[in-house]
């Protein structure tokens, strides 16, 4: 065997370590690309919302930007991207309302555009994916044409939190790179 004989030589590379990557399998620490920006996962999160009703969240940091992508499985799996909001964003009177009815308005107003009640559920919620959970309630909004989210979540009987958040498909988030 010679020298050129040597390099021509077929080495099998072993598997590939990165192949297979997904956001579903993202942790911690791992990197991804989005809207040509690269974000962190800075942890991973799971909503159980009964009869194995499960939601999972990636919160996400690139830079001082911090956003939630989460995903959901109703009948078919849908991804969506959100940002918390200042919950006075929603208008005066929408924290009362849900102390006074149970629930918020059907319909509400934020910068401009009209969202929908869609859905309503009670849960709890496993930051980091541990603990016994944290009880919750959730109202689910969205716009005429269903592009925009508006959240609501009430976490005990007045602590309440606002996202406002788009639909996102899995292909737009490339580069999932796990830590280390």
């Amino acid at each position: 065997m010679g020298i050129k004989d040597w390099f021509k030589k077929d080495k099998d590379p072993g598997p590939d370590p990165i192949s297979g990557m997904t956001i579903e399998a993202m942790k911690p620490g791992w990197l991804v690309d989005y809207d040509m920006k690269t974000w962190e996962v800075a942890a991973a999160h799971f909503y159980e919302w009964g009869d194995d009703d499960i939601s999972r969240e990636w919160q996400l940091r690139s830079g001082d930007e911090l956003v939630y992508l989460e995903r959901e499985d109703d009948d078919e799996v849908e991804w969506s991207l959100n940002r918390k909001i200042a919950f006075g964003r929603l208008g005066s009177g929408i924290k009362e309302h849900v102390l006074e009815h149970g629930d918020p308005p059907d319909e509400i107003v934020v910068d401009g555009t009209t969202y929908y009640l869609e859905e309503m559920a009670g849960g709890h919620y496993f930051k980091d994916g541990e603990g016994p959970g944290q009880a919750l309630l959730r109202w689910g909004y969205e716009d005429d044409d269903g592009k925009r989210y508006l959240g609501i979540e009430q976490w005990g009987e007045e602590d309440f939190d606002a996202t406002l958040g788009v639909p996102v498909e899995e292909y737009q988030f490339t580069n999932i790179l796990p830590k280390g």
